[in-house]
């Protein structure tokens, strides 16, 4: 009895180990519950400069304690984004508050000039390996037609 118990324990073990996640065996679970392993990852909202604008005039017409609020649950917004979009529309316009947040964006010419800076030192570096190498070549050149030259041709040369 003891040992059927524990092999129908294991066998609905099993049976719950290969992709189910409920008590009962046979029971699936909703299709209206997603499966929380394929959650996306959370995106960061951006907004556009007009439509921070819009949501300043918005809070700036607000009179009424409790409009404020109000506005930032409709529109799902923290009021230190209101805060931070006030103090960019002190600072300076319209591009103030298009500036995308975080690391400005690396210009391509910077990528760009500086491969042209890595091919020009490596190009300088083989051309000057290329001058020793002909500057050997003379030498060995001279060397060798000293050697190689009859010595009765520098004696008459040199009468």
């Amino acid at each position: 009895m003891l040992e059927s118990e524990q092999n129908g324990a294991a066998s609905r073990f099993a049976e719950r180990a290969v992709g189910e996640r409920s008590e009962s065996a046979g029971v699936s679970a909703a299709p209206s519950v997603p499966d929380p392993e394929l959650v996306e990852p959370p995106r960061r909202r951006r907004f556009s400069a007009e439509y921070k604008l819009r949501v300043l005039r918005e809070a700036d017409a607000c009179s009424r304690p409790g409009e404020v609020g109000a506005l930032l649950r409709r529109e799902g917004l923290y009021s230190s984004l209101l805060t931070e979009w006030r103090r960019q529309r002190e600072r300076g316009a319209l591009a103030a508050l298009e500036r995308p947040r975080g690391r400005p964006r690396a210009d391509p010419r910077d990528a760009e000039m500086a491969e042209l800076r890595r091919r020009l030192e490596r190009s300088q570096a083989e051309l000057v390996k290329a001058r020793k190498v002909i500057e050997v070549q003379g030498n060995v050149s001279a060397l060798l037609g000293e050697l190689l030259e009859p010595r009765g041709a520098q004696e008459t040369t040199e009468r």
